[in-house]
C-alpha cells in the first residue's frame, strides 16, 4: 500500500467519543451508579461471612465473582476526564468533576478491602491446599500474590484507615509542593518562563556559561521553596516509615519490590551491578566533554546537545517508518499501530494547555490511548516507538483474564524500550557519519540516564529513608548534600558539582513515588538482552510475542524465564551493561575518526 493511501486515514487527535460524548454525557453518572450498585452487592454477599475460605468450591465461586467485579470498567469515567484534563489543563469544570469522582471511587475501593484481607489471612495449611488444587489453577498466581502480601496486610479497619490517611499523609503533601513548583518562573531573554520550559531549554544552549547560568537560576528558584520541600519530604518519608513498621517491611524498598512482583534478591543484584559499573557512565561523560570541547563539565551539562540530526521526521513520516519496521517484525504489531491512527487513539502534537511529555493509557475493556508531543525529529520518532511498545504490550495482554491483564512496571519498561531499540538501530544505519555520532551519543546518554542515573537515585532514596528513620528528620541542606553525593557517584570526576545543584531534589517527582526508579533500569537492561537475542535469531520474535502476551500472569522473573532469559543469573545485568560499553567504544571510534 502506498504512503499516500496510508496517510489518508491518519487521525492525529484523540477521539474520546470512544468513551463518552462529553463531560456532561448522562452515561457517565449511569456508569458510576451501576458501579456503586455492583460493588455494594459484592460487599453484601461476602462481607459478613468467611465461608468462602473454607472449601475449594466456595472459594472458586467467590473468586469468579471477584473477577467479574474486577472486569467492570468502574474507572472508565475517570479515564475519560483525566484525558480531557491532559488535553486542556485550564478546564476547571473537568478538574472539579475529577475531584468529586475520585472521592466516590475511593469509597468503592474501600467497600471491597475486606475481600483481599480475608483471603490473605487464610491459614497456611489451607493456603498450600488451595494453591495445589487443580480446580483453582486459573487463580493460582493471584492467590500466591495475595498470600505473600498477607504477612504485611493488617485488619480490615486498619487497612481502611491507612487507605483514608494516604490522601492527607502523602498525596496532599506532594500535590501542594507540585503546585508551588509550577508557579516558579525565571527571566530568560526578556521573557518570564516556567521551570518546565527552563529544563527543556538548558540542553539546547550551545555555550556552557549560558547553560550554567540558566541552570543556576532554576536551582535558586527551587532553593527558594526548600523549606516547603523539606517539610513535605520528611512528612511523607516518616509516614512511609509508620506504614512499613505496621506492615512489617524490613527495608524501605521492600514494599515497592513486592508490589512490582519482582524478586528482592534480583533487584538488589541489579542495583549493586549497576553501581559497581558506574565507571561506564564516567567513560561516557569523558567522551561527551571531548565532543563539547570542554575540560570539565557542570551538572547543567549532563544532557547538553552535541548537535542535532538534520533529518526531519514529520508525524506522517514517523508513522510510515514505524509501520514498516513493526511490519517487518510481525504483522500484528503493524496492525495495532494502523488501528490506533485510524481510530483516533493517538494525540500527536503539542498544543496550548496540553500536558507535556508522552504516555500510554490502558484499562480493561477500554481503548488504549497514546499521548505524544511530536516535534518532527529523531527523538520524537523514538518516543513514538517507546509509547507504541507500551500500547502493543497492552493489546497483547488483553488475551489474559482480567486479573492478569495488567502487567508489572518492570515488564512494562522492557516492552517499551525494546520497541525503541528496534526503531533506533534501523534508522541509525540510514544516517550520515556525522549524524550517526550525534544519534549514538543521544542513545547512550538516554541509556546512562535511564539506567545509571536512576540507580543513583535509588541509592539516594535508600540513604534518605534510612537517615530519616535513624535521625527522625533531615534538613534541606542535608537533602541537597545527599543528592549531590549520589549524582556525583555516577557522573564521575569530570563533573564539577556545586552546592546549589543538590536542590534538584525539589524538582524530582520520582523520589516521591518511592523506589519506582529501579523499574527503568530493570526494563532497559532486560530489553537490551532481548534485542540482542532477536538480532542473533529473528525467530526469537515469537518468544517476544509470548512475553508480551503473558501480561501479569507470572512474576517478571518467571515470564522471562519462559522465553529463555534468566534474570536471576549473577551476570545477567552485566551482560546488558556490556552492550552500552560496546556503544561507547563505537562512539569513541567515530569521534576519533571525525576530529
Amino acid at each position: 500500500m502506498s504512503k499516500q493511501t496510508e496517510t489518508k486515514k491518519i487521525k492525529t487527535e484523540w477521539d474520546l467519543s470512544l468513551l463518552y460524548e462529553s463531560i456532561n454525557d448522562p452515561q457517565i453518572e449511569k456508569d458510576i451508579v451501576l458501579a456503586e450498585r455492583i460493588y455494594s452487592n459484592f460487599e453484601k454477599k461476602y462481607k459478613k461471612t468467611t465461608d468462602y475460605t473454607k472449601s475449594t468450591r466456595a472459594l472458586l465461586g467467590a473468586l469468579e465473582d471477584y473477577e467479574k467485579l474486577a472486569g467492570f470498567p468502574s474507572w472508565k469515567a475517570y479515564s475519560y476526564l483525566h484525558k480531557m484534563q491532559d488535553l486542556d489543563a485550564s478546564n476547571q469544570e473537568v478538574r472539579a468533576k475529577i475531584s468529586t469522582l475520585l472521592q466516590r471511587l475511593s469509597k468503592l475501593g474501600n467497600k471491597i478491602i475486606f475481600f483481599d484481607v480475608t483471603i490473605s489471612k487464610i491459614p497456611q495449611m489451607s493456603q498450600k491446599k488451595f494453591l495445589n488444587d487443580k480446580k483453582l489453577v486459573k487463580y493460582k498466581y493471584f492467590l500466591k500474590k495475595v498470600f505473600e502480601h498477607g504477612a504485611h496486610v493488617l485488619t480490615e479497619p486498619e487497612e481502611k484507615i491507612l487507605s483514608l490517611k494516604s490522601l492527607p499523609a502523602h498525596s496532599l503533601w506532594t500535590d501542594s509542593l507540585k503546585k508551588v513548583r509550577e508557579r516558579l518562573m525565571v527571566k530568560y531573554k526578556g521573557k518570564t518562563i516556567p521551570l518546565s520550559e527552563v529544563s527543556a531549554t538548558i540542553p539546547e544552549l550551545s555555550a556552557q556559561k549560558d547553560r550554567v547560568a540558566l541552570h543556576t537560576q532554576m536551582m535558586e528558584q527551587y532553593k527558594s521553596i526548600a523549606d516547603v520541600a523539606e517539610s513535605e519530604l520528611n512528612a511523607i518519608v516518616i509516614d512511609k516509615k509508620i506504614d512499613d513498621e505496621l506492615r512489617g517491611y524490613q527495608k524501605p524498598y521492600d514494599a515497592t519490590i513486592m508490589g512490582y512482583e519482582n524478586n528482592r534478591k534480583g533487584v538488589l543484584n541489579l542495583i549493586q551491578t549497576v553501581t559497581d559499573n558506574f565507571h561506564v557512565a564516567h567513560r561516557f561523560y569523558k567522551v561527551k566533554a571531548k565532543m563539547l570541547g570542554l575540560s570539565e563539565l557542570y551538572y547543567a551539562d549532563r544532557a547538553a546537545k552535541v548537535g542535532s540530526t538534520k533529518k526531519k521526521f514529520s508525524f506522517d513520516d514517523s508513522y510510515q517508518i514505524l509501520l514498516n519496521i513493526f511490519g517487518s517484525l510481525d504483522t500484528e504489531f503493524a496492525n495495532i499501530l494502523k488501528k490506533f491512527v485510524e481510530n483516533g487513539q493517538i494525540d500527536a502534537f503539542p498544543k496550548q494547555g496540553k500536558v507535556g511529555g508522552a504516555y500510554c493509557s490502558s484499562m480493561h475493556q477500554l481503548p488504549t490511548y497514546v499521548l505524544l508531543n511530536h516535534a518532527d525529529n529523531l527523538d520524537s520518532l523514538s518516543t513514538f516507538a517507546h509509547e507504541m511498545g507500551h500500547a502493543i504490550h497492552s493489546e497483547f495482554s488483553r488475551t489474559q483474564p482480567v486479573l492478569y491483564e495488567d502487567y508489572s512496571m518492570s515488564t512494562a519498561e522492557t516492552a517499551s524500550t525494546l520497541f525503541e531499540s528496534f526503531v533506533f538501530y534501523d534508522q541509525f544505519e540510514k544516517l550520515s557519519d556525522q549524524e550517526k555520532i550525534i544519534a549514538l551519543h543521544d542513545k547512550i546518554q538516554d541509556d546512562i540516564q535511564t539506567i545509571f542515573r536512576q540507580v543513583a537515585c535509588f541509592n539516594f532514596e535508600n540513604e534518605m529513608h534510612e537517615t530519616i528513620r535513624a535521625k527522625g528528620s533531615m534538613t534541606k541542606e542535608e537533602f541537597a548534600e545527599l543528592m549531590n553525593k549520589h549524582m556525583a557517584s555516577y557522573l564521575g570526576p569530570i563533573m564539577k558539582m556545586r552546592e546549589i545543584d543538590g536542590y534538584f531534589f525539589i524538582g524530582w517527582p520520582h523520589i516521591r513515588n518511592f523506589f519506582y526508579v529501579y523499574s527503568y533500569a530493570f526494563g532497559q537492561l532486560t530489553s537490551k538482552v532481548l534485542h540482542k537475542k532477536y538480532i542473533q535469531d529473528k525467530t526469537y520474535i515469537e518468544k517476544i510475542k509470548k512475553f508480551l502476551s503473558l501480561g501479569g500472569s507470572m512474576s517478571p522473573e518467571d515470564i522471562f524465564k519462559s522465553i529463555g532469559v534468566d534474570l536471576t543469573h549473577p551476570n545477567f545485568f552485566k551482560d546488558g551493561i556490556s552492550t552500552i560499553e560496546d556503544d561507547i567504544k563505537m562512539l569513541e571510534k567515530l569521534v576519533k575518526m571525525n576530529v
